[in-house]
């Protein structure tokens, strides 16, 4: 039986692996909190595409292989099958976004997060053994029954809580919070996985198959660019629910205004603005005085009315001369 290193390099790649796990987490809560806000039917559905793209390539796949950079096997070199690694991939982002659909389309359900949350977690877990099945060494692997079901049980619940958040999740605090949560879940997983591994070394050496996990890193390194990227130009493109609330409140204060505006302005020319036959001014035009309304009229028809008697009377004095 062969030795198995986790920490090849020390602390340095869990640490990575959780940063890589927070932002994936972070990022993918903030892309389904716009999708809430959204009431375009396919711009939701787009956010929900980059969501599953954040959680389950950079907070999963990520992970996993930045982990996987400190793995290592005594005795023997560790290659990875490039096809199977990319299936992997593939697994997490679907498999999240069958999820986040179940969820983030219509009306948020309890039965939804119930129903979605085993659904992802198990697919999460079986991504995480995928990935484990693309490594060649020179040997065989085996897994501890009781630490390969617990880390099952550990996706489930990881998977569903995280469905949770994507739908009860407000505000700055709260998101980082609940992406802090979902990084230790996701790594908790991996490490029990890890954990519940032994290896069995063949006593022949042969060349073994594959690339070295570092032939990732390049990859890696520009699909989480390119994560963020998108993700940032979504989230600027789609206004989140406060930013919604408060383009409302605004927009109802300035209607407000005009309303009450109009109010103090009256009708043009005075009278009720219910009654269908025009007012008669009282006194008569040729006492010089400005004339009065019945129904009071608006400012605007009272100095109107004053500027036509004044009007009036300077033309008399004018002849009167």
């Amino acid at each position: 039986m062969g030795q198995l290193h986790h920490f090849t390099y020390g602390a340095i790649t869990p640490i990575f692996a959780y940063a890589m796990s927070f932002l994936g987490c972070l990022l993918g809560l903030v892309s389904t909190a716009r999708a809430r806000a959204a009431t375009d039917t396919r711009r939701r559905a787009w956010l929900l595409v980059l969501a599953a793209w954040s959680i389950g390539g950079t907070g999963i796949w990520v992970m996993h292989f930045m982990a996987m950079v400190g793995f290592s096997v005594t005795g023997s070199p560790l290659r990875y099958d490039v096809p199977i690694t990319v299936a992997s991939f593939f697994i997490a982002v679907v498999t999240v976004g069958i999820g986040l659909f179940i969820v983030g389309l219509g009306k948020p359900k309890l039965w939804k997060v119930l129903l979605g949350g085993p659904i992802t977690g198990v697919s999460v877990a079986f991504m995480h053994y995928t990935g484990m099945a693309a490594m060649q060494i020179n040997g065989t692997f085996e897994y501890q029954n009781n630490l390969y079901l617990a880390s099952y049980a550990i996706a489930v619940v990881a998977a569903t809580v995280a469905l949770w958040f994507t739908v009860v999740v407000r505000g700055i605090p709260a998101t980082l919070a609940a992406a802090a949560v979902m990084g230790v879940a996701v790594c908790g997983m991996h490490y029990t996985g890890m954990a519940a591994m032994h290896v069995h070394l063949d006593q022949a050496v042969e060349p073994v198959p594959g690339v070295d996990v570092n032939w990732f890193l390049a990859p890696i390194v520009l699909f989480v660019l390119v994560v963020v990227i998108a993700l940032a130009s979504a989230v600027m493109a789609v206004p989140s629910e406060r930013e919604q609330a408060e383009a409302k409140a605004v927009h109802d204060k300035i209607a407000s205004g005009q309303a009450m505006r109009n109010a103090a302005a009256g009708p043009v020319f005075g009278g009720s603005t219910t009654s269908a036959s025009t007012p008669t001014p009282s006194p008569a035009v040729g006492s010089g005085s400005a004339p009065t309304y019945p129904n009071g009229g608006g400012k605007a028809a009272q100095a109107f009315a004053a500027r036509a008697a004044n009007g009036i009377a300077d033309a008399r004095r004018q002849r009167g001369r």
